[in-house]
């Protein structure tokens, strides 16, 4: 008979690793430094809010907020009070969101001020009671958490019970909720904390968003296991981010912030002399701005391989070459193996096939969907990623491509399906295939290669701008190309790997 859990497992390994309470833990740029002290007392005040919203163990609370102080504590608020966080790209649109509540079915659907009109309906429909909170940290659900408690007797949760469900691309192009469970964001940040050497002297400058693993998991927890600070910011621009560099320590970034501060007139190698860390990650960082950026600083970055479902599955190393094009080692407690994607044969060195992963990092499966689940995972729990990749003869993890033609531009992923479902019925449109294209500042630039039906004319401008308000901005393509036909195999498969070949350089200046 299982033992009755009395601690809520990810925040009571928070509290177990707490520096004292006045130490900073956010450090606002122009504002205020909130302490681990009311850290612990804002997100009370939140749980507290939560539950007299009627939000009970295991309920959803989908939220679709700016980066704020405040979203980061109600992150936290709904782990102590044992609900599952759902955060919301904050591009999404209207009747995007409506299939994420409707799939969810949360309890409390927070979003920004500005947007409560227009999405009060689909909440209703839900049956979720609508709260708001702005980028200021105002709003309905900010009133009701100041007049709450600072106290909270957190409600336990066991390791296995979720702690948050983020929303991936499928097969099908629609999204499926990943499950994530305390212990899944548990391990991940001890492990990390530990590989990358996070001790409480670091200030991590934060300019990621909040509503991905990258920003919200990865940077938050691992600051908080380590009882470190960071410089939280609103978003990345490299003008602050060179400003603020003296003050930090460590950076978490996409490649896209880095091909930024490549390009900017300050980054030397005296402007980064103090700093011990870049780690890069959520999107292929091109071999060209590793060097670049090593050549300007002598830092080398270092770059790591995780996914929505997954946490965070290798690490180039600390201690060793960082070496541009890989993505490191497989994480301690992770095991990771190469197999054919016809016969998942194990495969040997430097053989490409489908990387498969497998430890207590990876995911429960997707919500109220046991049959994708299933076909995801092998008997042996391996988790099969989708991503083609090898090992080379120093164990080094090199990702080659993406067994389901998955894009992923400026660290989001975006699955085609979707975006083709679009473009196909639009009038005029005979067919349309969208493709991932090397991109400097994105990773991949979403384009869309289209073929009119027999005698109609379509415009590149006019698909673009029938596209908006239909797709979140980082959904629509970065260019349409229009085309007599598409190549096709003998099978009558469109070849989308001929198409990335023929316009491979599209984006290049």
């Amino acid at each position: 008979m299982s033992q009755k859990t009395e601690t809520n497992h990810l925040f009571s390994e928070i509290r177990s690793r707490m520096p004292s309470a006045d130490k900073p833990f956010l450090i606002i740029p122009g504002g205020e430094s909130i302490t681990y002290g009311e850290m612990v007392a804002r997100s009370a005040r939140f749980a507290n809010a939560l539950v007299g919203l009627g939000v009970k163990p295991g309920d959803r609370v989908a939220v679709q907020v700016e980066k704020s102080p405040a979203a980061l504590f109600l992150y936290l608020g709904c782990v102590r009070a044992g609900a599952i966080f759902l955060p919301l790209n904050q591009a999404y649109t209207p009747a995007e969101i409506e299939y994420f509540l409707g799939d969810a079915k949360p309890t409390v659907f927070v979003c920004d001020p500005g947007k409560a009109d227009a999405l009060a309906p689909f909440a209703k429909a839900a049956g979720a009671a609508l709260e708001t909170l702005g980028k200021d940290s105002k709003g309905s659900l900010t009133d009701k958490a100041q007049a709450a408690s600072p106290e909270f007797a957190d409600v336990a949760r066991g390791p296995d019970d979720l702690a948050a469900i983020l929303y991936t691309s499928g097969t099908t192009g629609r999204s499926k909720g990943a499950m994530l469970s305390h212990e899944n964001l548990a391990s991940n940040a001890r492990v990390l904390v530990e590989e990358w050497r996070f001790t409480g002297k670091d200030v991590l400058l934060h300019a990621l968003p909040i509503f991905h693993t990258h920003g919200l998991f990865v940077a938050t927890n691992v600051i908080l296991f380590a009882g470190a600070s960071m410089i939280f910011l609103a978003k990345f621009d490299a003008d602050e981010i060179m400003t603020l560099m003296p003050q930090a320590t460590t950076m978490m970034g996409v490649p896209t912030f880095y091909v930024r501060l490549v390009d900017h007139p300050r980054l030397t190698r005296d402007a980064t002399a103090h700093m011990r860390l870049f780690i890069s990650g959520s999107a292929p960082l091109l071999a060209e701005t590793h060097r670049e950026f090593e050549a300007k600083t002598g830092h080398a970055i270092l770059e790591r391989y995780g996914m929505t479902e997954t946490n965070m599955n290798t690490s180039n190393p600390y201690d060793g070459d960082r070496i541009a094009g890989t993505v490191g080692f497989p994480l301690p407690g992770t095991d990771l193996r190469v197999t054919n994607p016809d016969t998942a044969a194990v495969l040997g060195p430097d053989e490409i096939g489908m990387i498969e992963v497998r430890g207590p990092n990876v995911f429960k499966g997707y919500w109220q969907n046991p049959e994708k689940t299933a076909a995801e995972f092998r008997a042996d729990g391996f988790f099969i990623t989708g991503d083609l990749g090898k090992v080379d003869a120093s164990g080094y993890v090199h990702i080659v491509g993406r067994g389901k033609d998955l894009i992923i531009t400026g660290g989001y992923n975006v699955y085609p399906k979707e975006i083709e479902g679009e473009i196909d019925a639009m009038p005029g449109v005979n067919e349309s295939a969208v493709i991932g294209i090397a991109h400097r500042d994105f990773g991949e630039g979403v384009t869309a290669v289209v073929v009119p039906s027999k005698g109609a004319t379509l415009s590149e401008a006019a698909i673009v701008k029938a596209l908006e308000g239909r797709l979140a901005k980082f959904k629509q393509p970065k260019r349409v190309i229009i085309v007599d036909e598409l190549p096709r195999n003998t099978m009558g498969k469109v070849q989308k790997n001929v198409l990335r070949e023929t316009y491979k350089d599209l984006y290049k200046a």
